[in-house]
Formats: structure tokens, C-alpha cells, sequence
């Protein structure tokens, strides 16, 4: 009878789905375990991958036949067969359409080079480990999206402790070889009026040498911020389905598919997001630091005076690494506002009026941020500015280090800088404390905006079904998220601003005269220096120059 057919079909299923999975584990055990069966057992796994799919598609095939002759069995079967069915085909994806990275190094390696080291098909030669380009700039779609171009490096680090010519090397594109020139063509653009750089041009080159990658990042953002509210829209729907009220026929299955490609969509994107920020958190730190570190050499006498050694390692190490790290929080702003629509939509949707509730207590709570982030602003200047103070007076001690031994003044000069550091720690004591407070009003702010709401139904009478409230407590718990995180956003965007601010008055110092020195090429000349008439001054806007007419 249908029953026995059904019980049956779901036996055999488990039993054979066990078993090719069972046989995957093994075969890739073994493929981590043997590296010089490495070249055979690829070929068994896609075996069992194929023979794994055909099974799925068999019991699927079965179950639609079943569910046509109106044959009752647990649907969980179908979602089973379902799921199996899509593993199946990724798995034959992976095995039968994807070049295996491994391979194809055996095949083109000679058979006659007894020098090379990519015996089991996953290292990198020494001798061509440091000129090898990263897989990731010449991987398809579907490597991308897996990250799958990390797996030669990953199966080399697995066999042996990796050295750094078995790391390729980074893309053009990436290296900031490729990376700085594009980014000081487009700051002079910026600056064609000659009036100097400021933190806004500073800004537009940064983000128009990176545009690409931005808009990338942005549009990976928003498929994420849309697929992680689908849950929450759905989820009164799928209780009253499962009250018994069904629109029609195939209703489950369609919300089971709707959340899965939802999730799934999700993590793809929020993984690609995270990667794109960081490579361009990276790029655009090692452009700024190249951009300072050549400043420096061409820095006049008098702008050295006023900025020591010391203030440009500052600039390289803590102000141009917070702009690389505020791409992180680089979409948080408009993606709050977006969450925050898209919430509101939703609570709408399911609780009516008392949606405006949350969306009185969500702006009271951004509301409260604004004098906090304006005083984060000035303890930051401030904290900056002493640790400036701080280092440059560490640097005169350190040089002159000999005078101070010579007239026992160590422990004056020894007071100072204590007495330096205790205003630096007064600064970041209020930088702190600051913070601190913006985070527990953050998260205060996901219970008071359910108080309030929930506050808002009893009080216009909208019944609090069990679909209601849990959707709106997923919605709750979303945007506690971005929510939680705006204190960290405001905080790391008054950082950023203070370091931009640095940097481009740094950038806006004096050079030397381009004109004042003549280059010969090398050999053309028997004098290796020669002055002629030459005026030179510590300030250049003084009238009367310190040595004038100087011959030799």
C-alpha cells in the first residue's frame, strides 16, 4: 500500500544518503591524510558526488509520483529530498565544472625537472613561490563566491609550516605599486587649484580611486541588510500556516524555500561585503602611508622644525591605519537609516499604528547621540593632539640624550614626560568615559524600543498574537545590530575625521625648492657638489638670508 511504499522509499533514502556521505568523509580523509594518493581520490569523490545526486533525484522523483497519487507522507520527506537534490548539484558543480588547481600544476610541470617541489600538487615551488600571482585574480565567479582560489594555500600550510615563498604575491591592482600612483594622480586632480590639500580632496581621492570596489561593497550591503528582513516578514505568515490558514496548496514549501534562499543569500553577500571592505581598508592605508612617508622626504628645514620624526611615525601608524579601518563602518550610516525603513515597514505591517511608537523611541534614541558625538569629537582632537606633544618631547630627550647624562638632568626631563603622559591619560579617561556612555545608552535602546511599542498595542488595543509578537521580536533583534554598533560607527567616524584632518595638514607643509638643486647625471661631472651664489635661510619668509652668497 502507499504507506509500506512510502516507509520504505524513506529507508532506503536515509540509508543511501548515510552511505554517500559516509564515503565523501572518507575519500576526503584520505585526501588530506595521503598526499600522494592525492591524484587519484579527486576522481572518486566526483563518483560519489554523482551517485549522491542520482539517489536524491530518484527519492524526489518517487515522492512527487507518491504525492500525485495523493499517498500521505511526512512532508519533511519532500524537504529532505529537496535539500538533497540542490546538495547534489553543488557538489557535481564543484567536482565535474571546476578545474582542479592541483592538477593542473601536475600537468604542466615538467617531466624532467627533478629541482621542483610541487610533487604533491599543492605547494609552490621555491624558486617561482615569490613570483606567483594570487589565484584570486584570475578566479571565476563561483571561486569567488566560495573562496575557493584559498585552496592551494590552504593544503600547502596543511602539510608543512608555509614560508613566505609559498605566499603569492598580491595583484597589481591590490599592491600599492599599482594602488599609489592612481591615488596621487587623483589627488593632484583634486588639488589642480594649487590651494593645498584639504580633508575633503583627501577624501574624494581616496574614494574615486576605490570607486568600483565601494559601489561593490554597497550593492553586497543592501542585498544583505533586504535578505536578513525576510525573516522577520515572513515569520507571522508561516505561524498562521501552520494555525491550519493556508492560501494555497504548496504555501509551506514555498516559505521553507523563501527562508533558505534568503539565508542563503545572506551569507554570500555578508561574506563578500566583509572581504571587499577589508581589501579596501588595506589598499587605501598602504596609499596613505606611501603618500606620507614620500612627504617626509621632501619636507622643507622649516616644516621639519615643526614636525619631528616621531609626529610622522604617528601619521603612518595610527592615523592613516584608523582611515583603513573605518572602511569597516564605511556603509553603516545609511544602512542604519535603511534598517531602521525597513523595520518600521515591517512593524506596520504586522502591529499597525503602534509602529510609530518604535519609530518615536528609535529617533529619541539617536536623538541622545548627537551632544555625545560632539564630545567625542573634542576629547579625540585633544587625546591626539597631547599624544603628539608627548612624542615630540620623547624624541628631543632621546636625541639629546648625552647633553642630559653630561648634566644630570634625567630625572627632570623624566618629570616632563610623566607629566606629558598624565595629560594624555586625562584625555583618554574622558575619550572613555564618553564612549562607555554612548554604548549603554545603545544598549538600553533595542528594550526600550520593544517597551515602548508593545506599550503602544495594549494602549490602542492591537491584539498581540503569537505571529505578531514574534515577528516583531526578530525585527527587534535585527535592528539591535545596527542599533548597538552606532556608537562604534560615530566614535570610529570622529576618529577618522581627526586623522584626515592630520593628514592633510601634514600633506599641506612646504617642500623644498624644486628649482633650488640641479641634478647631473652620474660620471658627467668630476665635482660631486658645488654651490653657486647660494642664500640660505632657516625662515624662508625672512627678509635678510643667514648666509649669503656662498661659493664652493
Amino acid at each position: 500500500n502507499g504507506w509500506f511504499e512510502a516507509k520504505l522509499v524513506s529507508l532506503i533514502d536515509y540509508a543511501l544518503k548515510i552511505l554517500a556521505w559516509g564515503a565523501t568523509c572518507v575519500c576526503l580523509q584520505c585526501q588530506f591524510s595521503n598526499p600522494g594518493e592525492q591524484k587519484r581520490f579527486p576522481v572518486v569523490l566526483r563518483i560519489w558526488w554523482g551517485f549522491y545526486f542520482s539517489i536524491s533525484c530518484y527519492c524526489l522523483v518517487i515522492d512527487i509520483v507518491l504525492f500525485k497519487k495523493h499517498v500521505s507522507f511526512p512532508s519533511q520527506y519532500l524537504v529532505s529530498d529537496v535539500l538533497s537534490v540542490v546538495t547534489g548539484l553543488f557538489l557535481c558543480i564543484v567536482g565535474f565544472f571546476l578545474r582542479n588547481e592541483s592538477e593542473d600544476t601536475l600537468l604542466e610541470e615538467p617531466l624532467l625537472n627533478g629541482d621542483s617541489s610541487v610533487s604533491n600538487g599543492v605547494e609552490w615551488s621555491k624558486e617561482k613561490g615569490g613570483d606567483t600571482v594570487t589565484p584570486y585574480s584570475n578566479a571565476g565567479i563561483f571561486s569567488i563566491l566560495t573562496f575557493s582560489w584559498m585552496g592551494p594555500l590552504i593544503a600547502a600550510g596543511n602539510k608543512k609550516p608555509l614560508d613566505l615563498e609559498d605566499v603569492p604575491q598580491l595583484d597589481s591592482h591590490d599592491s600599492v605599486i599599482g594602488a599609489f600612483p592612481k591615488f596621487k594622480n587623483r589627488l593632484e586632480s583634486a588639488d589642480s587649484e594649487g590651494n593645498g590639500v584639504t580633508s575633503l580632496k583627501l577624501v574624494k581621492a581616496l574614494f574615486f580611486s576605490a570607486w568600483k570596489d565601494i559601489l561593490w561593497t554597497a550593492l553586497f550591503a543592501f542585498t544583505y541588510t533586504v535578505a536578513s528582513y525576510v525573516g522577520p516578514y515572513l515569520i507571522d505568515t508561516f505561524v498562521q500556516y501552520l494555525n491550519g490558514q493556508r492560501k494555497f496548496k504548496a504555501e509551506g514549501y514555498l516559505l521553507v524555500a523563501t527562508f533558505f534562499v534568503a539565508k542563503l543569500v545572506e551569507c554570500l553577500c555578508q561574506r563578500r561585503w566583509f572581504f571587499k571592505l577589508q581589501q579596501v581598508g588595506l589598499r587605501q592605508r598602504a596609499v596613505l602611508v606611501a603618500m606620507i612617508y614620500n612627504k617626509g622626504l621632501t619636507l622643507s628645514c622649516q616644516s621639519k622644525q615643526s614636525h619631528t620624526s616621531g609626529e610622522i611615525i604617528n601619521f603612518m601608524t595610527v592615523d592613516a591605519e584608523r582611515v583603513g579601518d573605518y572602511s569597516w563602518y564605511m556603509h553603516d550610516p545609511w544602512m542604519v537609516v535603511l534598517q531602521v525603513a525597513l523595520a518600521l515597514l515591517i512593524l506596520y505591517k504586522t502591529l499597525g499604528l503602534a509602529s510609530i511608537a518604535a519609530f518615536v523611541a528609535t529617533v529619541l534614541v539617536m536623538l541622545v547621540n548627537i551632544p555625545l558625538g560632539k564630545m567625542l569629537e573634542k576629547f579625540q582632537d585633544k587625546l591626539m593632539e597631547s599624544k603628539d606633544t608627548r612624542m615630540k618631547a620623547t624624541s628631543e630627550i632621546l636625541r639629546n640624550m648625552r647633553i642630559l647624562k653630561l648634566q644630570g638632568w634625567e630625572m627632570k626631563f623624566l618629570s616632563r614626560i610623566v607629566g606629558l603622559r598624565s595629560v594624555e591619560e586625562g584625555w583618554l579617561k574622558r575619550f572613555v568615559y564618553t564612549n562607555a556612555m554612548t554604548a549603554f545608552v545603545f544598549c538600553f535602546a533595542p528594550s526600550f524600543v520593544s517597551a515602548a511599542t508593545f506599550g503602544a498595542c495594549r494602549f490602542l488595543g492591537v491584539p498581540l498574537e503569537s505571529g505578531k509578537i514574534l515577528s516583531a521580536l526578530a525585527t527587534f533583534r535585527i535592528l539591535q545590530e545596527p542599533i548597538y554598533n552606532l556608537p562604534d560607527t560615530i566614535s570610529m567616524i570622529v576618529q577618522t575625521k581627526v586623522s584626515l584632518d592630520r593628514i592633510a595638514a601634514f600633506l599641506r607643509l612646504d617642500d623644498l625648492q624644486p628649482d633650488a638643486i640641479e641634478k647631473l647625471p652620474s660620471g658627467s661631472s668630476n665635482t660631486a657638489i658645488e654651490i653657486a651664489d647660494g642664500n640660505f635661510s632657516w625662515d624662508t619668509s625672512s627678509p635678510t638670508a643667514t648666509l649669503k652668497d656662498i661659493n664652493l
